[in-house]
């Protein structure tokens, strides 16, 4: 089954996928998980645009806000795509193509740009996720655990109770951001248990009028929270020792931090256009957005690009946000994927073990 970057999608059911006019799209597809999938890569590019700028705390409460529910919401759309995963053959070998070489590839060429921009030293280990790769192998394991979650009672507070327990033991602070795949893996066994209803759900009227005062709320409470707590908490990548906080703390943000994703998951999924429009291509292809765009944060980064007295300013901080957005579009359009889909998407037919009966023949 597709990630949440990728562009496939299974046939909807007429209410999954039924536009206004209660009909399924003609193309198979719904058109609202794409528009999904876009605007959350945007929001995905604009806070990693605002990691280099100067410290505000309307900035980093801003930061902190979408941060709360941007990765959940990509990681339940992932599990709820997930649901009919098997662990066949042919449908792990798609997980090997789709995931682990786009992630092999992008390690070495970000240790590569590391070493050419800023750090001759910077080592190559494709066990030390860089940056914002993390997510390509937790999915790839997310989705190698899906049989499990569908047979165990109450997957959802089991999953939880590993996230809690994940956050007072320092030895998952270990390879592959172990800590933060588990921390995480509450949403996407969520999704698994999704149905179009829900979806159909958070979509009404009456949720789309009540999430205006709801973010807000959240808005001013990350506001207040700022100078009171650790950002670092809503990266989800460490353990309470880690972070020198009291041990019972860790479950503890983990139970809140999972309902404020809920919470704030479900207005921004409430706003998402249901029909086909601009962003609806766009987010075929935000695989590509957000593999690449860390390039650019990076360059203009190491290039000085923030350290000019306008990007300590308001409206500098509007620049930043507005030249991100565009820098996503840009990745997220068809002919940067006409151009990189041979690395990106690869099939590698050559390297795959043929099925035992025409190994037979």
């Amino acid at each position: 089954m597709p990630s949440p970057l990728t562009s496939e999608q299974p046939r909807p059911t007429a209410a999954a996928g039924a536009p206004e006019t209660g009909k399924p799209p003609a193309d198979g597809r719904d058109p609202f998980f794409d528009n999904v999938k876009y605007l959350a890569i945007v929001l995905v590019a604009v806070g990693h645009a605002w990691e280099p700028l100067p410290p505000g705390r309307l900035v980093e409460a801003a930061y902190t806000f979408i941060y709360t529910f941007h990765m959940p919401v990509f990681i339940l759309i992932a599990g709820y795509f997930s649901r009919n995963f098997e662990l066949r053959p042919d449908r792990v070998w798609k997980l090997v193509t789709s995931l682990l070489v786009p992630y092999i590839l992008f390690e070495m060429l970000y240790t590569l740009f590391e070493r050419a921009a800023d750090k001759p030293d910077f080592p190559l280990s494709m066990l030390e996720p860089y940056w914002l790769l993390w997510f390509l192998p937790a999915l790839f394991f997310w989705r190698l655990s899906t049989p499990v979650w569908q047979a165990v009672r109450f997957p959802v507070l089991v999953s939880l109770a590993v996230a809690a327990l994940a956050t007072v033991s320092p030895a998952a602070d270990g390879s592959l951001q172990i800590q933060r795949m588990l921390q995480f893996l509450p949403f996407y066994v969520l999704g698994l248990r999704m149905r179009p209803e829900h979806f159909a759900f958070v979509r009404s009227t009456w949720v789309r009028v009540v999430s205006v005062p709801v973010f807000v709320a959240g808005m001013l409470l990350a506001y207040w929270m700022v100078p009171r707590t650790s950002t670092s908490l809503f990266f989800r990548k460490n353990s309470a020792q880690e972070m020198s906080i009291a041990e019972w703390t860790g479950p503890m943000t983990t139970l809140l931090l999972f309902l404020a994703a809920l919470v704030l998951g479900a207005c921004f999924l409430a706003w998402v256009p249901r029909g086909r429009s601009w962003m609806t291509t766009l987010g075929t292809c935000t695989l590509y957005g957000y593999l690449l765009h860390g390039f650019v944060v990076r360059s203009l980064k190491y290039d000085g690009f923030y350290e000019d007295p306008f990007f300590d300013t308001t409206l500098g901080t509007v620049a930043v946000t507005l030249g991100a957005i565009a820098v996503i579009t840009l990745l997220c359009t068809p002919p940067v994927r006409r151009l990189l889909r041979p690395l990106l998407e690869p099939r590698m037919t050559w390297a795959r073990q043929k099925p035992p009966a025409a190994r037979a023949s």
